[in-house]
């Protein structure tokens, strides 16, 4: 597709590359268990095998392609399993910084977050998915910096890659941006009055449910269609 062309005017090409696949992936460009064929690919991005092979070699360490034998790369598919782990690591990584966060508040912390949440929720009335993918990810930055996790946050960054996946499907959701709204909202108060047990109590909730709503839709993509 021509939207998948890299502009090489900025970054490195084998950086351009990388942000443009995972995006297809964790967008749902390129579905589950989809096959990722070099040529094709080469075609579509309009660079080289070279830079395609080291490119999905890079996304296999994220967990977005995985190798299958006498099939080449796929686009890994969504375990059960290590969703659910990936919701538990979050709860307790996100619950800690958001507890840490809320002891360390401070006027400037909370108008830096506010501000973030501000262009998440335009994105949101506006359905830009993907600009509420990369404003979450800049807010959960922020909050770990400011809670100072920062070993805490190297480990979020190496899990991104599946969380903005897993995000990508729940974010979707009808009616999400308003109960997501209402859940970082909660959270956000709690570190402006330097809660921290409601400041944690509120990301575990927020966590939970953005869990339930991952199930669901993973539930709903491995029914058959009807008269399959």
């Amino acid at each position: 597709m021509s939207d998948l062309r890299i502009d090489r005017n900025a970054k490195t090409l084998r950086e351009l590359t990388l942000e443009k696949l995972r995006g297809a992936i964790v967008q749902g460009y390129f579905r589950p268990g989809a096959r990722l064929v070099e040529r094709t690919l080469c075609d579509e991005l309009g660079v080289s095998r070279t830079v395609v092979r080291e490119v999905l070699r890079h996304l296999e360490t994220e967990g977005l392609v995985e190798i299958v034998a006498r099939q080449g790369p796929i686009v890994a598919r969504l375990d059960p399993d290590q969703v659910a782990e990936t919701y538990e690591l979050r709860g307790l990584l996100e619950a800690n910084a958001a507890r840490a966060c809320a002891d360390q508040s401070s006027p400037e912390l909370v108008a830096r977050l506010r501000g973030l949440r501000k262009v998440i929720e335009d994105a949101f009335e506006k359905n830009d998915l993907p600009r509420v993918l990369e404003y979450t990810e800049l807010f959960y930055d922020a909050m770990f910096e400011g809670a100072h996790k920062h070993v805490s946050l190297s480990v979020v960054k190496t899990l991104n890659a599946r969380i903005n996946r897993l995000r990508a499907l729940t974010i979707a959701t009808p009616g999400r941006g308003d109960e997501s709204n209402q859940e970082m909202n909660a959270l956000l108060d709690a570190i402006e009055r330097r809660d921290g047990d409601a400041a944690a109590a509120a990301s575990a909730a927020h966590i939970k449910r953005a869990g339930e709503l991952a199930m669901s839709a993973l539930t709903q993509q491995a029914e058959p269609a009807v008269g399959e």
